[in-house]
């Protein structure tokens, strides 16, 4: 018996069958278009959020190609995932100013926070964890992205009360802003 897999909000229950359906008419489109294979590849790792080797299998068969050249692509593209990622992605700046000013140390406290190693993925699949190299905000070091929000002068005893906000929703920290 399958299991139904989340896609965006809970009330949307898509099941592995569905995400395979939802493939096929992708490839149906796709697999004569010259070119057509990084669309596919998008497309296919929006549906599922990574790309399961059975999806790249399928893609493989339909684009006429060896499993290792489509696989070979996969890994070749930094954007391409082919473990399931988290809900949200935390990245911590390593960047010259925010490396010097803690970011170092912020980063092994996110690591032991989440029991997780960068590239990794938390067992609930709400976080997973990588770093950046410059996020822009030299001035405000060290600075952590949690999806899309900057996080600046960061210390590692906020770090537990900053993951229970993305952990259980939407929050405003206590200057009104993220």
């Amino acid at each position: 018996m399958e299991s139904p897999t989340s896609i965006g909000c809970a009330c949307n229950q898509v099941t592995e069958q569905d995400q395979y359906r939802q493939l096929d008419e992708i490839l149906s489109e796709y697999r004569s278009v010259p070119g057509g294979l990084i669309p596919v590849l998008q497309m296919t790792q929006a549906v599922f959020g990574y790309l399961p080797e059975t999806a790249l299998r399928r893609i493989a068969r339909a684009f006429n190609k060896s499993y290792s050249e489509v696989a070979g692509v996969v890994s070749f593209y930094s954007f391409f995932n082919t473990v399931p990622r988290g809900k949200h992605t935390v990245r911590v700046c390593l960047g010259t100013a925010c490396y010097v000013r803690g970011g170092k140390q912020i980063l092994a406290s996110l690591k032991s926070h989440l029991g997780i190693d960068v590239g990794e993925t938390t067992a609930d699949l709400n976080f997973t964890l990588d770093v950046g190299r410059c996020f822009g905000a030299c001035g405000l070091a060290p600075v952590i992205m949690i999806d899309d929000d900057v996080h600046q002068r960061i210390k590692a005893s906020q770090l537990a009360r900053l993951l229970d906000q993305y952990r259980n929703g939407p929050a405003e920290d206590e200057e009104g802003g993220k």
